[in-house]
């Protein structure tokens, strides 16, 4: 064990390095954009973070922790503070601290600043939950206006329309439920509006040898949309269209193929005139159909493909003209944040950055890119993230999606940004009625979460009776509890 002046010594070189990296960090964000004058205190803090994650505590923290201090593990909205906390205590040890401690008010801004960007988005805490709820609207919101009225009976602070499903009409009577529900009660909810964003599915399907299943070992072809008859070679088993043409065309030897969830897992072996051929690594040994209309995933491959298709520009003006957020889908860095907000900013020039942007985190190359993307769209306008669990678990791999979670989790409460928590949580009790033990820990774990959303369902109302109430018992056990 080191002595306290030891310790401080290291503590001391650790906060100039901290000093020095991260005021670099910040002088490359404001060379690149004006930062809102309520954002600088967090920016500061995020990147004070990153520069101290790029240093390994885990032989100092144990020590400080012997001595009573902060190991540091809890710091995220509170860099500095913390580090000058224990700095502070280890001079008063090693006698030489003459000055005053650091004010409380200081010590507990950020989770402030935190907390009200929180309450901003969502609304008032609920007495005993301060985690809120989203609910995704399923196309009968349209039809039956009880269905707005169930959630505002159950306190639910927000709504999901996904723009991926319906279509202006049923939207616009999902909106005028959502108001009959609120006037009726007095009660508001918030209304985030998610872009389908360039989704890359298969397009039509040929088999090529009368076979019905595709098999581990199975070579496939893929081909870009339209061009389902192009010649293969003979020991292809199944040609298929792929709905996004640059993916096709960007798409390398050696990098994986995803289909359908994951239930088919393929390796691009070889190129042919800008058709891929890719065998099968591992799909169900009793063979998978390969059918049209399923999601395609291309997880090693940093696919250069704007953010926002022709779709979703036709769909952002609705979302400004009627939605207090819109959910950023197959957002990958700042530049696509930027087409976005120039988007915006046409449909609503006097006062589109009071509109909340909602980061859907969905991708290997978001989550890499992702301080850039929070610094540049929280530089315009109030931001949110969305941990994107579905689409990020087949990117990135299931075995992965938790650490994901947990540094998404934790570079949000660095920038002191809400988190949203969603894609399956409850599932099978939202579809089937009963849940199942392992999503039931999923659920209590998403209390560190500043919401949680929930997907349509049949057994939906009984799983927002089930989350709320597991909640608001979690919360007398944890607050953002992460190593």
């Amino acid at each position: 064990m080191l002595a306290p002046v030891d310790l401080l010594a290291d503590i001391d070189r650790l906060i100039e390095q901290v000093t020095s990296d991260s005021h670099q960090q910040i002088e490359h964000w404001r060379a690149r954009w004006t930062i809102r004058p309520e954002l600088q205190d967090s920016v500061e803090n995020l990147a004070a973070y990153l520069a101290l994650r790029r240093h390994d505590l885990r032989s100092l923290q144990p020590q400080l922790m012997a001595l009573g201090l902060s190991s540091l593990g809890r710091l995220e909205s509170r860099v500095f503070p913390t580090l000058n906390a224990v700095r502070s205590a280890l001079a008063a040890m090693c006698g030489t601290h003459h000055g005053s401690c650091h004010a409380a008010d200081d010590y507990f801004a950020g989770a402030l600043r935190l907390e009200v960007r929180t309450r901003e988005l969502f609304g008032p805490a609920k007495p005993g939950r301060q985690v809120a709820l989203l609910v995704t609207c399923p196309t009968e919101a349209a039809t039956d206006p009880s269905f707005m009225g169930n959630l505002v009976t159950r306190g639910v602070e927000a709504i999901r329309i996904n723009c991926a499903h319906d279509g202006p009409d049923a939207w616009m009577r999902m909106l005028e439920h959502v108001h009959a529900a609120e006037a009726d009660a007095g009660y508001h909810m918030q209304v985030f509006m998610d872009l389908a964003g360039p989704k890359i599915r298969t397009g039509n399907v040929k088999a090529n040898h009368r076979v019905k299943r595709v098999f581990p070992g199975d070579r496939l072809a893929m081909v870009p949309p339209g061009e389902i008859d192009r010649p293969v070679p003979s020991d292809v088993a199944f040609t298929f269209e792929c709905t996004l043409a640059e993916a096709v065309a960007q798409a390398r030897t050696d990098q994986r193929i995803i289909i359908d969830d994951g239930k088919i897992i393929a390796r691009i072996s070889a190129i042919y005139n800008g058709t891929l051929i890719a065998v099968v690594e591992r799909c169900n040994d009793e063979g998978v159909k390969l059918k049209p209309e399923k999601g395609v995933n291309f997880p090693d491959s940093d696919l250069e493909i704007s953010a926002l298709t022709s779709k979703d520009r036709e769909d952002l003006a609705f979302i400004a003209a009627h939605a207090n957020g819109v959910e950023f889908s197959f957002v990958q860095s700042a530049d696509d944040v930027l087409l976005l907000q120039d988007a915006l900013q046409q449909l609503r020039p006097d006062d589109w950055n009071s509109l909340w942007l909602v980061l859907k985190i969905e991708t290997a190359l978001a989550v890499r890119n992702l301080p850039e993307i929070l610094v540049c769209a929280a530089a315009r306008q109030p931001v949110a993230i969305m941990i994107a669990r579905g689409d990020l678990a087949i990117e990135i791999g299931f075995a992965r999606l938790a650490e994901m979670q947990e540094e998404i989790l934790w570079i949000a409460e660095a920038a002191q940004v809400p988190v949203i928590w969603a894609t399956q949580v409850l599932e099978q009790l939202v579809k089937e009625g009963m849940p199942n033990r392992g999503e039931l820990t999923d659920a209590a774990m998403s209390a560190r979460a500043e919401c949680v959303m929930l997907n349509k369902g049949p057994y939906l109302l009984e799983a927002i009776d089930v989350l709320s109430h597991l909640l608001e018992r979690m919360e007398d056990h944890m607050h953002k509890k992460t190593p």
